[in-house]
């Protein structure tokens, strides 16, 4: 089994899903099953069956989690020396040099990834072109969107 590197912020994360799923949701839809059993019949009961998927999906992510949380390899970048080389967690300030802007990028592990946050997977075409790489670097990288060209601004561990 490998090991499944991640934030430490990723980690908070996964075990309050997991506090909130096992102690929050687990009883509202344990509920739901007993009120729809209540209801008669099981066999043409919609309300039962859609509460078993429910509670089907939700064990399945109550596996999941714990699985990524026994194979975990937290990674604390914050007690890491800052050479300026991109390494799994740290943040990374790029100049897209088409779109003439700056972006920040932190590279994190693929439950954490959330492009909207900027969070990007670090197998991911740019997280993949950055890993390794020093401040002022010039990367390409190959995206679904075309081909983008970065200069590395600045590497930080925080």
């Amino acid at each position: 089994m490998d090991k499944e590197p991640i934030t430490v912020s990723g980690l908070k994360n996964l075990k309050s899903e997991l506090e909130d799923l096992k102690n929050v949701q687990r009883p509202k839809i344990v509920a739901a099953i007993a009120e729809a059993r209540s209801h008669g019949d099981l066999k043409e009961n919609a309300e039962y069956h859609a509460a078993k998927e429910q509670q089907s999906l939700l064990e399945s992510r109550v596996i999941a989690i714990n699985d990524l949380i026994a194979r975990a390899n937290v990674i604390d970048v914050t007690k890491i020396e800052n050479e300026g080389k991109v390494i799994f967690g740290s943040t990374v300030k790029v100049q897209d040099l088409d779109e003439k802007k700056n972006i920040s990028y932190k590279l994190v592990g693929q439950d954490e990834a959330d492009i909207k946050k900027n969070l990007i997977f670090f197998k991911s075409p740019i997280g993949k072109a950055l890993i390794g790489k020093n401040k002022g670097d010039l990367i390409s990288v190959a995206t679904p969107s075309g081909e983008r060209n970065f200069e590395i601004l600045k590497v930080e561990y925080i």
